[in-house]
């Protein structure tokens, strides 16, 4: 794994999916340079200036990782060594590929953790003539997608959709109208709605499409979508929200990509009206390291055979992502699709945000959890305390700012000055997150089963 070789990747996502090793599967995720055909070494500019060879194919595997190169054959997994990229080596990385305040925060970070000074100073210093290099301008373009012709696609195949709704009938409207339109009609659009007074008659509009309700007094979003799960009959499950706009390929898309790619989920980008731009990262086929229960399609056996949403989630934030890391761990693909795109409006009114902050790191009260406890539940359920303590160190105080301002540098600086002066409110927040999060692990999880098709 990358966290075993350049271990200062931790202090900067500590609880990304992919620092932890599958339990099932044989993909090769960090992929050996040495064994890569012409084209794919082409992609990768080998870094010869560490201080030994595994650093080296450690930094390719990286590249590799990140500009999409794409595996099956297990043989091309990279091996780990006794042999460790250094102390140097470790900054030199991230010089390379983050931005420089990362090299200051670690330095910090290592000396208070009471690493040898000369060593990290050295290396630090040394370091700071690395130039910074775009990792994502030249990678895989998978040419052959686009002309590739899907059988999916001509075998008619069904497909549930999952929308649920809370008081945005407004929006919903165009939700399911965009649904309508779609190349590849689904099997099925089951609405869960849970508006306190629900419009019935809302849906009249809609005769012509092959609408399920279900109307919910309890609300809770995970709930609905495992209820919505579990009625389905559909070989494919679609996940979709309900402040969203989608093209009429949208379906078609996801489905192609299952096949091309050999996946088992395809994971939609989100293009945000509200605050920046996507990443270029998510503008080309790769690995995908998030799930997002608004865009994505799953082979219903994935379903089957790790379960549900787990319900602990309902009211909270990351039930979408504890799920995407159980499939993930249990060895299933996930794909992040470029053209499987969707707009999210992230409207004001209703949905989770009714139902509290919608942003996991900004509450809405002085004294509430920071974070919402769930993502502390899940960070320290799958990556332990030490990694849960790093990732708070490096995502609350840029939380301090509003949402928008998430990636203006000159606001996440000021977030970081005032979190310090009104560390004793953060300090607390924390703490009250923290306990909560310990209430969720004692009670464990609450995930349902789906059982598989007799």
């Amino acid at each position: 794994m990358l966290l075993n070789n350049f271990s200062f990747y931790k202090y900067i996502r500590p609880t990304w999916y992919f620092n932890r090793a599958p339990n099932f599967g044989e993909t090769p995720y960090w992929v050996d340079y040495r064994k890569l055909d012409s084209h794919h070494q082409d992609l990768i500019t080998y870094d010869t200036s560490y201080s030994c060879d595994e650093a080296s194919l450690w930094d390719a595997a990286f590249q590799a990782w990140q500009k999409g190169i794409l595996m099956h054959d297990g043989g091309l997994s990279l091996a780990n060594s006794d042999r460790k990229p250094s102390v140097y080596d470790n900054y030199k990385f991230v010089k390379k590929y983050f931005n420089p305040a990362w090299l200051i925060y670690i330095l910090v970070m290592r000396i208070f953790s009471f690493k040898n000074p000369i060593k990290e100073i050295v290396g630090f210093f040394k370091a700071l003539n690395v130039k910074r290099e775009n990792i994502y301008q030249v990678h895989e373009e998978h040419r052959g997608y686009n002309n590739y012709k899907a059988e999916i696609v001509t075998e008619k195949p069904t497909v549930s959709v999952i929308l649920p709704t809370l008081n945005r009938y407004s929006y919903l409207k165009d939700a399911i109208e965009d649904l309508g339109k779609q190349e590849i009609k689904p099997l099925e659009i089951i609405v869960i709605d849970q508006t306190d007074d629900p419009d019935k008659a809302f849906y009249d509009q809609f005769d012509q499409l092959p609408l399920k309700l279900i109307f919910q007094d309890q609300k809770g979003q995970w709930l609905a979508r495992n209820r919505a799960i579990q009625m389905s009959e559909g070989d494919y499950i679609l996940m979709f929200d309900d402040d969203s706009r989608i093209d009429p390929d949208w379906v078609t898309e996801h489905l192609k990509a299952l096949e091309y790619f050999k996946a088992d989920i395809s994971a939609g980008v989100s293009l945000s009206t509200v605050g920046a731009a996507i990443p270029e990262n998510y503008s080309y086929f790769r690995w995908a390291d998030q799930f997002d229960s608004g865009n994505a399609l799953i082979k219903r056996e994935v379903f089957e055979k790790v379960g549900l949403f787990d319900r602990q989630y309902d009211g909270q934030r990351m039930g979408d992502g504890e799920f995407g890391m159980r499939a993930y761990l249990a060895g299933y693909l996930s794909i992040s699709h470029p053209y499987a795109k969707r707009i999210h409006l992230k409207v004001p009114v209703g949905g989770l945000r009714q139902m509290g902050s919608w942003d996991g790191f900004r509450p809405k009260k002085l004294f509430a959890p920071r974070p919402i406890p769930s993502v502390l539940f899940l960070f320290r359920k799958y990556f332990g305390k030490r990694l849960a303590i790093l990732s708070l160190m490096n995502s609350v105080p840029p939380s301090i700012i509003p949402y928008k301002f998430k990636r203006n540098r000159i606001m996440l600086f000021f977030g970081a000055l005032l979190s310090i002066l009104i560390l004793p409110i953060v300090f607390i927040q924390v703490m009250k997150s923290w306990k909560l999060s310990s209430v969720m692990i004692k009670e464990g999880d609450r995930i349902e089963s789906l059982d598989p098709r007799k």
